[in-house]
């Protein structure tokens, strides 16, 4: 009986939760919206695979935000909907699914561009509510911002001035990037000792630490884009925690460990492993070395792991990737501790880890007509500045490139005796691909030619034999004669 209670229970929750997304699928949408000040509009087709992946996340947003001070509102529309939802989608412009509007007021405002997990929803959207920089009356108020889970940029203030009006400005246009608040109460300034006009960014306290400062104090001019920098600089501190959210907002070069993050149920061993990171990093900032570090969730980061070939769960300690500036990949083999990881680093900066490459094996036999490039040897092949190179990066899952292969295969036939040109083919789901040839649908052709190597021209001609052949033609360096 408990046991049927009990699901009973949790059954109700989740109702509760998803009912705390308001359904606006029907012809009263412009009616409804403008309820209220701010709202998150997922326009959806239930049939969507990734609006599927995202209710979830969408629902546990919507039960914290709706109890928000001042609460935000987040509203779907299904765009399959008869009775109205057809309409208002196509009303906004809605083309593929989901697609997520901010309004305020009941007019649209912005695309949503942030995060699509329920903690980056959330923090995303608090920020979109009430002013840019949040007015603190009293102490009570200024300890709950400062408190929060989140940097907090801080403007303590006598009177106007030109620090003031630049720190407004800027928290204006980057209210979706960082949190702002400011204060011009007498008792409020005399707590936190700032008597002068100051900005201030305050690390929370889940992130407090023996190795770098609780709050620093902004000591530049009264410049918009001299307080921007100055924040972007420092937001993340000596090693920040990494989260969907704000992964973008890392420098490179970047070093991560990656192991058991979670400041919820476990503070206290997060930030165990976290100290020993602020170790190194401490020192070698002191050093002067351009390097930056960060600690990340594994449950939260598979994707990336798996980028570096890492298996993180046969292990508690942290693993350790990183990337330099040029994006190339890096992981460090030995057990983590403070010395293997201040060697790792050192040796890092100084170019003596060898770059992770995701690979096959290089082939025994690649005298075939058209050659197999894998990433061992991609320079090999690919980068031999003598030498033009057509390469097709395809999925072998991937229909349209099973279309193209026999196609593909005739063009390398015919080409076969041109030492000059060659046609090769990579598979990009087992690979890693230099930057400059972005892969971002399948198939994918880039014609590399000899001195051209480092600026790639991405292929988007037609696809039968006589389109490649007069797309040579025109473009091969020393073989046109031939063609």
């Amino acid at each position: 009986m408990f046991r049927w209670l009990s699901m009973l229970a949790v059954c109700a929750l989740a109702r509760v939760n998803a009912d705390d997304v308001l359904d606006y699928s029907g012809d009263d949408f412009s009616d409804r919206i403008g309820e209220h000040d701010v709202a998150l509009v997922e326009f959806f087709a239930p049939w969507c695979g990734h609006c599927k992946r995202l209710a979830p996340e969408y629902e546990k947003a919507a039960t914290v935000l709706k109890d928000n001070d001042p609460p935000v509102a987040l509203v779907k529309v299904d765009c399959t909907s008869e009775s109205g939802g057809k309409d208002t989608c196509s009303k906004f412009g809605v083309s593929g699914y989901p697609t997520l509007k901010i309004f305020r007021g009941g007019e649209f405002s912005s695309e949503y561009q942030g995060p699509r997990e329920q903690n980056g929803i959330v923090s995303f959207m608090r920020k979109q509510v009430g002013p840019s920089a949040k007015p603190v009356l009293d102490k009570d108020a200024m300890e709950k911002f400062i408190g929060n889970s989140e940097p907090s940029v801080v403007g303590f203030f006598a009177e106007d001035s030109d620090l003031k009006k630049a720190f407004l400005k800027t928290a204006d246009n980057n209210r979706d990037d960082y949190r702002f608040a400011y204060t011009e109460a007498r008792d409020v300034i005399d707590k936190y000792g700032y008597q002068d006009d100051a900005v201030v960014l305050f690390y929370p306290p889940r992130l407090h630490n023996k190795f770098e400062e609780k709050q620093l104090v902004y000591e530049g001019k009264s410049s918009e884009n001299k307080i921007k920098t100055w924040i972007k600089d420092n937001i993340l501190g000596l090693c920040g925690h990494m989260t969907d959210g704000n992964a973008d907002k890392f420098k490179k070069p970047l070093v991560v460990a990656y192991y058991d993050v979670d400041y919820v149920k476990n503070a206290k061993g997060s930030n165990y492993w976290r100290n020993r990171v602020l170790k190194v990093a401490t020192k070698l900032k002191e050093e002067g070395k351009e390097v930056y570090f960060a600690i990340a969730a594994r449950g939260d980061f598979y994707g990336q792991l798996s980028e570096f070939g890492l298996d993180s769960s046969s292990s508690d300690k942290p693993v350790v990737a990183a990337r330099d500036t040029s994006d190339d990949k890096f992981i460090m083999k030995d057990e983590f501790s403070v010395d293997n990881l201040e060697k790792f680093v050192r040796d890092f900066l100084d170019g003596k880890v060898k770059r992770y490459l995701k690979s096959e094996p290089v082939p025994e036999d690649n005298d075939g007509p058209v050659k197999v490039v894998v990433a061992e040897n991609f320079d090999e092949i690919v980068m031999d500045d003598t030498k033009d190179v057509l390469i097709e990066f395809y999925a072998p899952w991937c229909g349209h490139c099973k279309n193209l292969a026999p196609k593909w295969d005739e063009l390398g036939e015919k080409l076969k005796d041109t030492e000059s040109i060659v046609i090769a083919k990579m598979d990009a789901t087992a690979n890693d691909t230099p930057g400059a040839f972005k892969v971002s649908g399948f198939p994918t052709i880039f014609w590399a030619p000899a001195g051209g190597k480092d600026n790639p021209e991405k292929y988007n001609g037609g696809r039968e034999v006589d389109d490649f052949m007069s797309f040579l033609k025109r473009k091969a360096t020393h073989a046109r004669d031939e063609l």
